[in-house]
């Protein structure tokens, strides 16, 4: 997405949110949004293989029985 495509999602998304962003502040979004955008395409491009996540060190706690 180009820098206005992105600032007009922000403020079409705010709109339809209720949000009330003036431009100043529908810009830092923006900008925010597509340095995150940038660093989600780098990870997604990362050359992993299915070995390379260690998934079985995740263990959620359990709930305590009441």
């Amino acid at each position: 997405m180009t820098e206005s495509e992105v600032l007009a999602y922000v403020k079409a998304s705010a709109m339809a949110q209720g949000l009330d962003l003036d431009d100043a502040r529908a810009q830092r979004v923006a900008s925010h949004l597509a340095r995150t955008a940038h660093l989600a395409q780098l990870l997604e491009s990362a050359p992993l293989a299915v070995d390379d996540e260690l998934a079985e060190i995740y263990t959620p706690k359990s709930f305590p029985a009441f």
